[in-house]
């Protein structure tokens, strides 16, 4: 059974830096394209970014571009997001994603594994 395992949440002051890291594991797990999605309170889940997996193509929200970077290592079977310039805005639960298939879509339901989803927390 495929798991993704997140880590690096918390709580960051506004204008600060935080890297979530997940890693992947599970039997034949393979998922050409992986991504990262967030919830805040009261809304749905949303597109941050995704990558695939082999080429290392990407894609962002446009409300996250030029501040949040996704990455991976292949070796440690590991995906990260490293997000600078934080703002409250931001505050939300981010989720690990992997989607068997092999196009970089940005719909939730397209996406097939989840992380639990740490807590990102901005102050002011």
């Amino acid at each position: 059974q495929a798991q993704l395992v997140e880590s690096g949440g918390g709580l960051v002051q506004a204008e600060g830096s935080l890297r979530l890291s997940c890693v992947a594991s599970g039997g034949t797990f393979s998922a050409p394209v992986m991504g990262w999605f967030r919830q805040a309170p009261g809304k749905e889940r949303e597109f941050v970014t995704a990558i695939t997996w082999i080429g290392g193509t990407t894609v962002y929200a446009d409300s996250v571009k030029g501040r949040f970077t996704i990455s991976r290592d292949k070796a440690k079977k590991t995906l990260y997001l490293q997000m600078n310039s934080l703002n409250p805005e931001v505050t939300a639960v981010y989720y690990c994603a992997a989607r068997v298939g092999t196009v970089l879509l940005t719909a939730a339901q397209r996406y097939d594994h989840w992380g639990q989803g740490p807590q990102v927390t901005v102050s002011s």
